[in-house]
């Protein structure tokens, strides 16, 4: 006979995954809202020594919307969802956003950040014509994001009990 043994998680305890996604979450916020700024700051993208030509088969003349969107969408949001994934702060309105009522509205809102940059990326690299290192890094820190946040681990540490 074989005895299966189950773990469960203390619900005060943050298991190391979770730590990871909140990791994950700061980095990505805190770079996102650098080069957001910048390109807000100066959207001619020489603050930030990016080219204006690569905007050339887009349909931006400079890069103010696309730091917008940048320090909006990967920038804040991950910071205020990494804060929540640390507090797990109920929120009415982010709830209503939540399309995994079983789980905390931050929880979902990590599997969203993670199709957000990869669809960013993606769009990116068809708008500006080529690939680069930091895209396959962005790519590949969007697929760790859904990665983490699925995880047993982290579902059972997010989840609406």
């Amino acid at each position: 006979m074989k005895r299966v043994i189950k773990v469960k998680i203390e619900s005060g305890r943050r298991p190391f995954a979770c730590k990871l996604l909140i990791f994950l979450q700061v980095v990505l916020g805190i770079g996102a809202v650098f080069g957001g700024l910048g390109l807000v700051i100066d959207p001619s993208g020489e603050l930030i020594k990016m080219p204006i030509s690569i905007l050339d088969y887009s349909p931006f003349s400079n890069f103010l919307i696309p730091g917008i969107i940048l320090l909006v969408m990967l920038g804040i949001l991950p910071l205020v969802v990494s804060y929540g994934l640390i507090r797990k702060t109920p929120w009415k309105l982010a709830d209503k956003l939540n399309l995994f009522s079983e789980k905390h509205w931050t929880w979902a809102y990590s599997l969203f950040i993670g199709f957000i940059l990869i669809i960013w990326i993606t769009i990116q690299m068809y708008l500006i014509k080529q690939i680069i290192a930091a895209h396959v890094v962005y790519i590949f820190l969007g697929l760790l994001i859904q990665a983490t946040t699925l995880l047993p681990s982290v579902q059972d540490y997010y989840s609406v009990k």
